[in-house]
């Protein structure tokens, strides 16, 4: 029998994120493999994007001799990262319901069937590029629709919703918004790693007076945000199917809804499907 991985019960703010982070470490494999490459073509984009454009090294650090076009940039990068979490969200909602339930044990590759990616890809990329509409217009539109459409896609492939942008928006701003603030406080937690990672050691080097070439920061630089991009979307995606559950049991009674059904002699995966 599968461990049951996500507790049927309100989880505190740090048990939400171990929960997410065991749900990773159990879908490792299809997770990573995904987020990897996805990642990989994030950096070959921006980058030749911005080599284009002809903004210097290190390309993340704002360039203010064209900010116009770094901004337009960096709003793109946002964009790539909501679409690729997004993704990613698809496999990690689908993970979620023997996470919760526990039973036999489910297969890495049985789960990309309930992934339902006709529906998961147009609707991740169409969230990617009104992440990037967010951002470039300032960062507290970027803070609200990221905050909200967290769960999307997670309540696609694990509720079946039918409105799943409009469920995410329900589900994000109930009990004072507190998935929403959760969600926006992992990226940020996941934001400054991946910047410690990927840039600041080029500037700390700098002032520490180690002389480092342009052409080793151009093809370093893309290569450490792409290893620490790829555990980020796949952290993200799975706390994103964390709360998910989480809000449910917590505003909505699952894991009553559960129970009942395993009195009725059910598994309980009914009650996991959203008629909403």
């Amino acid at each position: 029998m599968a461990p049951v991985v996500l507790p049927m019960r309100p989880m505190t703010a740090g048990e939400l994120l171990d929960a997410g982070g065991e749900l990773l470490r159990r879908r490792a494999l299809p997770l990573l493999a995904l987020a990897a490459p996805l990642a990989a073509a994030e950096q070959v984009i921006l980058g030749r994007w911005r080599e284009r454009a002809g903004l210097g090294a290190p390309a993340f650090l704002p360039d203010f001799g064209d900010f116009g076009t770094w901004w337009m940039i960096t709003a793109a990068g946002f964009g790539f990262e909501a679409a690729i979490i997004a993704v990613l969200g698809a496999y990690a909602g689908a993970a979620a319901g023997p996470a919760l339930l526990g039973g036999p044990p489910v297969r890495h590759r049985a789960l990309w069937s309930r992934t339902r990616p006709l529906i998961t890809l147009p609707l991740a990329a169409l969230i990617g590029i009104f992440a990037a509409i967010a951002l470039y217009f300032g960062f507290v539109p970027w803070l609200i629709f990221y905050g909200l459409v967290g769960m999307a896609i997670p309540a696609l492939t694990l509720g079946r919703s039918r409105h799943p942008i409009g469920r995410s928006a329900r589900l994000a701003t109930r009990d004072g918004a507190r998935a929403a603030l959760l969600r926006l406080l992992a990226y940020g937690t996941w934001f400054l790693i991946r910047l410690a990672l990927g840039t600041i050691w080029v500037a700390v080097a700098g002032q520490a007076g180690w002389g480092i070439g342009a052409g080793v920061v151009a093809v370093v630089v893309p290569i450490a945000w792409g290893i620490a991009n790829t555990v980020a979307y796949a952290a993200l995606a799975c706390l994103d199917a964390a709360l998910l559950v989480e809000a449910r049991i917590r505003t909505e009674g699952l894991d009553i809804a559960i129970e009942r059904e395993r009195a009725r002699g059910g598994d309980g995966s009914r009650a996991l499907v959203d008629a909403s």
